[in-house]
């Protein structure tokens, strides 16, 4: 059960340079860190081994999650999309009713969610209320302090 998962072309080179940080110099360094530790005696009482044995499992963990979620990227250029709604990859402002605020939210991929950068996830609640709106309708969204009313204000595929 594979589905694909959208994402951003930066969203999808970070996962390329990730993973080849972690092959290049993660896995090489860990094995000479196993081996170093295996030198230092006995193993039933040596935490460097131990440590250098769990960070191993991590790394080759995180590279087997890595190529998963490479091999069904679906990269999604926002500036090729031709729609007026809101959909995966639109940069998308909105205006919050109750306190008179703006905000700016680009609808990325779960791994590239980074609401520091104004990039939420298209599986956020908010992402998922935007998607399929239009400019200038209003969206209702559940939020854990109760119901926000938001208006959107503008739509962009950058």
């Amino acid at each position: 059960m594979s589905h694909s998962i959208p994402m951003t072309q930066e969203g999808y080179q970070r996962l390329q340079e990730e993973l080849k940080k972690l092959i290049r110099v993660d896995r090489p360094k860990v094995v000479q860190d196993i081996a170093e530790a295996r030198g230092h005696g006995d193993l039933s009482e040596n935490a460097e081994y131990d440590a250098a044995k769990d960070r191993q499992g991590f790394i080759e963990g995180r590279i087997k999650e890595l190529n998963d979620k490479i091999a069904r990227a679906q990269v999604i250029n926002p500036a090729e999309l031709d729609t007026d709604k809101v959909v995966f990859g639109a940069t998308v402002t909105i205006f919050d009713v109750d306190s008179g605020t703006e905000v700016t939210y680009q609808i990325v991929g779960e791994d590239e969610a980074d609401l520091k950068q104004g990039k939420i996830s298209v599986t956020s609640p908010v992402g998922k209320a935007l998607i399929g709106h239009k400019l200038d309708d209003e969206v209702r969204i559940k939020v854990p302090s109760g119901l926000r009313i938001y208006e959107i204000i503008d739509i962009k595929y950058e």
